[in-house]
């Protein structure tokens, strides 16, 4: 008898810390996911010029995306602003290509889509359901490049991909200590809860 409630006590404390586990990384990702805007720019197959191109886009696109982002405080300021200037932005594209002889097309959505763990620089984004611009030049069966325009963070060092002191205090202005140390993996433990969010939230 002793050893049956013993067993129910050990039962309940698994079930009490996978409970935990799963209510922790719901409210770390649906942290992340309510405040992350991220750009996605899929090249149209991967060879080095289509690469070259696709990367090509990025850069002519950034000064724009920050020009009219300037002002933005918030994450559905940054997606109005970039619904209100879809067609500019895609023209931007198409001239972009034009200049470096492709006439490929170019597709453009604003949805939630599904990501993959992602690493860019010394931030890590766990896999997940995230809202972006997608950007699909021709027909975006390459490899693809990832930022995000809230927090806006595509303009740090696009060589290096890796946060200034500037650029960590806008992240940490924008999300909470827990989903910083997430992302940015500053804590002794959070490679561990890193992989438990990519465990559960992973397709």
């Amino acid at each position: 008898m002793k050893f049956k409630h013993i067993l129910v006590i050990i039962i309940l404390f698994i079930i009490f810390i996978f409970s935990t586990i799963i209510s922790y990384s719901n409210s770390v990702f649906a942290g992340l996911e309510n405040n992350i805007f991220r750009l996605h720019i899929l090249a149209n197959s991967n060879s080095e010029k289509d690469q070259a191109l696709k990367l090509k886009v990025r850069d002519g696109l950034l000064d724009y995306m920050k020009e009219i982002n300037n002002n933005s405080s918030k994450k559905t300021e940054t997606i109005q602003n970039t619904k209100n200037h879809i067609n500019e932005i895609k023209a931007k594209c198409l001239e972009i290509l034009e200049e470096n002889g492709s006439n490929y097309d170019v597709h453009l959505e604003i949805g939630n889509f599904y990501f993959p763990t992602k690493h860019y620089g010394n931030i890590s984004l766990p896999a997940g359901n995230y809202d972006a611009l997608r950007i699909i030049i021709g027909e975006g069966k390459g490899q693809n490049w990832w930022c995000s325009l809230f927090p806006p963070l595509c303009f740090i060092d696009i060589s290096s991909g890796y946060l200034s002191d500037d650029d960590s205090k806008i992240l940490e202005d924008n999300l909470t200590e827990e989903e910083f140390m997430i992302i940015s993996n500053s804590a002794p433990d959070i490679k561990l809860k890193f992989k438990i969010l990519e465990l559960l939230n992973n397709k």
